[in-house]
Order: C-alpha cells, then sequence, then structure tokens
C-alpha cells in the first residue's frame, strides 16, 4: 500500500494480509534452524551439501521443484550434488519441510 504525506511516498504494510507463500518463506529460515538443516548446509556456501542460494538457482524456473525437494528433504538421496548422500527426515512435519523448502526456492532470505 502506498500513499501520498507530506508530498512524499510512503510505503507501507497491510498488517493481517500475509499470503501462506509469504509465512512459508518467512518461517524457513527458523525451520532450517531448528532442524540441524545447517548442519550440513549455508546459506551461501558450500558446506557438506550445497549452499541454499545454489539450490535455489539450480531449480530456478522448474515448475516441479517445490515437490522434488520436499520429497528430498523427507526421503533423502544422493548423486544430485555428488556422492555424499542427504539424510532422510522423516521427523519433520509436512508443513516444516514446505516452510523450508519454499524458503530455499525463495533465495535463502535472511529476513
Amino acid at each position: 500500500m502506498r500513499r501520498l504525506v507530506g508530498g512524499v511516498v510512503v510505503a507501507g504494510a497491510l498488517v493481517g494480509f500475509a499470503s501462506p507463500a509469504f509465512s512459508a518463506v518467512a518461517d524457513g529460515l527458523k525451520v532450517a534452524q531448528a532442524n540441524a538443516c545447517m548442519g550440513c548446509h549455508a546459506v551461501d556456501r558450500k558446506l557438506v551439501g550445497p549452499s541454499f542460494t545454489d539450490v535455489a538457482t539450480k531449480y530456478k524456473g522448474d515448475t516441479a521443484a517445490e515437490a522434488k525437494l520436499e520429497k528430498k528433504v523427507r526421503d533423502g538421496g544422493a548423486g544430485v550434488w555428488g556422492a555424499i548422500p542427504m539424510p532422510s527426515h522423516p521427523g519433520m512435519s509436512a508443513a516444516d519441510i514446505h516452510s523450508v523448502v519454499t524458503w530455499v526456492l525463495a533465495g535463502a532470505p535472511s529476513k
């Protein structure tokens, strides 16, 4: 929302109107930190696994990326980023997995 105040355009937020996608992105970093994702991944550099920004770049424009990555987080896998396998995360809820994947695909923003 934008409005003119004293000759200056001021941008304002509509409180209470956040979309579910925005909420998933906002929660993604917290969920990643709470579920040991950061032990193998960093936002901007390779650790054991690829950086989250590299993942976002690789899957940019891939309409099936969300489903692929949610399955990968849940079930684990290997071969896409090298020989080191990603362990499965069967204890993560579907909502938490969705939040992390949405956040990663959005470029893993820190805010």
